[in-house]
């Protein structure tokens, strides 16, 4: 979800006018549903240190997948190996967090 807010800066091929609009469009939408899921998630049980690392993990990674899948930009072995190593991260805190 976190990549949702900055939905905006996908707007790069937009005319100057299409590009605020859809800047802000997508920028409050984003962060809106961001802020929903984050607080039913933390309705649910989910400990905020968990729901917040998952946020912050989250957009690192699906930022980085994007990038690769929009703009054809490199994703490297080290930078796939970073993809994983920051699920395994998460995975490991809520794991920890269930105990």
């Amino acid at each position: 979800m976190h990549t949702f807010s900055y939905g905006g800066l996908l707007a790069g091929g937009l005319t100057a006018g299409e590009t605020l609009l859809v800047s802000g469009a997508t920028g409050n939408l984003g962060s809106s549903a961001v802020a929903v899921v984050l607080a039913m998630s933390l309705h649910v049980g989910l400990a905020l240190g968990v729901a917040y690392g998952i946020w912050a993990a989250s957009g690192v990674a699906l930022t980085a997948v994007a990038s690769r899948i929009l703009f054809n930009e490199t994703l490297t072995k080290v930078m796939s190996l970073g993809i994983a190593l920051i699920v395994a991260g998460v995975l490991t805190i809520e794991l920890g967090a269930a105990h």
